[in-house]
């Protein structure tokens, strides 16, 4: 995709349902929607002013190699991320090709089912955060003694809120039972640690770990739990790399890192009060993050993102 240009906002002539942080969401007709990820990136919930190259493409081509992997272990949504197929099936989006080229998700339209579906194979992040201050994850105790990075044997079903805007709430999975009913929560945690599991053994091949991940799902017009969203992407779970792993110590990731990083330190330095508007990124922080997202699409698929 050596024409993938460089985008920060879509404007297609299609009805915009929504616009999130990173991606917009249109309608195509009443049964189809258009995803389409910018290059935006956001960190500590602010969206920075600084587009990340390539990774709008990175996110929606990593996701569409997981759905078809997942063909035969989940139903999902994804009808096609070609930007050939997307223009034969929606034709005034031709004169858009050059905003869609790599980016752009065409799907089956579901009602979104408002729970992310988080699965925990190690104690890292605001787990562990948690886990040190009360010896709990989402209230619920953790056997005392674990300590950072530590393998979780069984991995840990974590589900949070959705928000619109801040933090996700972490919540119990007997919470969840309690706003979307006992029977869809229990299939949305099967479905959870299958998928986590086939994503886990296939990132082993490749010599990486799924530290955690989250999912959504939703339910078609005939009730069926569909896989939606994206799926095992920077953005929506921690790689670490399997050689890089110790019990104890935080390894490095393939994601955004380079940017907290960066955001942490102006932040200690008190250049930066952690809200909007965030400090001017360097270019060498845009670089290194853009290269990060390439560098795990490589390792995941063994191909270079074209």
């Amino acid at each position: 995709m050596s024409d993938v240009e460089l985008l920060v906002q879509s404007d297609l002539p299609l009805p915009l349902l929504a616009r999130g942080k990173v991606r917009e969401v249109y309608a195509v007709g009443e049964d189809r929607l258009l995803l389409v990820a910018s290059d935006r990136v956001s960190a500590f919930d602010v969206v920075m002013a600084e587009p990340v190259p390539r990774k709008g493409a990175v996110l929606t081509q990593l996701s569409a190699w997981w759905f078809r992997r997942l063909d035969g272990v989940v139903d999902h949504h994804m009808i096609s991320a070609d930007v050939d197929e997307i223009v034969a099936a929606v034709p005034h989006l031709a004169d858009h090709r050059g905003a869609l080229v790599g980016r752009a998700m065409l799907c089956r339209r579901v009602e979104v089912i408002p729970i992310e579906c988080v699965v925990r194979g190690y104690l890292s992040g605001s787990a562990w955060k948690e886990y040190r201050q009360a010896g709990t994850l989402a209230g619920e105790p953790l056997p005392p003694g674990l300590k950072q990075s530590q393998k979780l044997a069984p991995a840990v079903f974590s589900p949070a809120t959705k928000a619109e805007t801040g933090h996700d709430e972490n919540i119990s999975p007997a919470r969840m039972a309690q706003r979307i009913g006992a029977d869809l929560a229990a299939e949305l945690e099967r479905l959870s640690r299958t998928i986590y599991a086939a994503g886990q053994a296939a990132a082993a091949e490749r010599g990486l770990t799924i530290a955690d991940t989250k999912f959504e799902f939703g339910r078609d017009a005939s009730g069926k739990v569909l896989l939606i969203d994206e799926v095992m992407t920077p953005d929506s779970s921690r790689f670490w790399p399997a050689d890089g792993w110790s019990v104890g110590e935080v390894p490095p990731s393939f994601d955004k890192q380079p940017l907290r990083d960066y955001l942490e330190a102006e932040r200690a330095a008190g250049r930066w009060n952690g809200e909007a508007p965030p400090p001017p990124l360097p270019a060498e922080v845009v670089a290194a993050t853009s290269a990060r997202y390439l560098e795990l699409y490589r390792r995941l698929t063994g191909a270079e993102l074209a």
